[in-house]
């Protein structure tokens, strides 16, 4: 099944039932997120690696577990992976915790877009990070608007400037189920959510502080690799066996 047919079909059946009819049919990457506000599963793309296998292995390490959703805007994206918000004071502010690397950007582009639902790589900011490299760790969730012609004329006209092409089948999209186009070139997309939209769409409307932090905290409780797709599994092997032909000194 060819990348744009996949990623049509899999929007067909979030607007239709809310999730994939049987976690059997599916065949890419699965982790659930069990949050203080509900459960949200995602499939990860095997058309973004490195994004893939570093998610997986944070999953499975438990380095999720515990950690907030700590920066939330309304009408826009949910926040989470900060190292730092797990033992976070009340109104303390976060977004700069790391795990010490980032990954070089994914972009798959029209194949892969800001759509509502999508699982995107957080970054620092073009003026420090040119490269636009991803957190090692941070994610967001999109939730965004649904766009009116108007607003997909302005949204291409600032992509273009860019030189990003937000081609018809982009914008028919965006008109149809909301996102947010002013991100796509620039931030990996990497993942969507298969089911527990409804969460999102809670998560995204609660209050906050002056810095976008959840005034009551949304817990990642746990999360769980559910599934591997084949190519994240022949990955693990390969890393496996990486592993055991280069063994590291102590």
């Amino acid at each position: 099944m060819n990348r744009k047919l996949f990623f049509i079909l899999l929007l067909l059946l979030l607007c239709g039932s809310g999730q994939l009819s049987a976690k059997k049919t599916e065949k890419r990457s699965v982790v659930r997120l069990e949050t203080s506000m509900g459960t949200i599963r995602v499939a990860l793309l095997d058309d973004t690696p490195i994004h893939r296998d570093n998610f997986l292995k944070l999953v499975s390490e438990g380095f999720y577990d515990g950690t907030l959703f700590h920066r939330v805007i309304r009408d826009f994206m949910i926040q989470g992976g900060d190292p730092d918000s797990r033992t976070a004071q009340p109104g303390q502010k976060l977004g700069e915790g790391d795990v010490g690397y980032t990954l070089p950007p994914e972009f798959r582009l029209p194949y892969y877009y800001h759509l509502r639902g999508s699982l995107a790589a957080a970054r620092e900011s073009d003026d420090v990070n040119p490269q636009q490299r991803s957190s090692g760790c941070q994610f967001y969730i999109v939730w965004g608007k649904t766009l009116g012609p108007s607003s997909i004329k302005k949204a291409r006209q600032n992509l273009d400037e860019k030189g990003i092409e937000l081609t018809s089948e982009m914008a028919n999209a965006y008109e149809q189920y909301g996102g947010s186009p002013h991100l796509d070139g620039q931030y990996t997309v990497f993942g969507q959510v298969i089911e527990g939209l409804d969460v999102v769409k809670e998560i995204q409307k609660v209050s906050t502080d002056a810095n976008d932090r959840p005034l009551s905290d949304v817990v990642i409780l746990k999360a769980v690799v559910e599934q591997r797709s084949k190519a994240a599994q022949q990955a693990q092997k390969q890393k496996s066996s990486d592993e055991r032909c280069n063994p590291q000194r102590s």
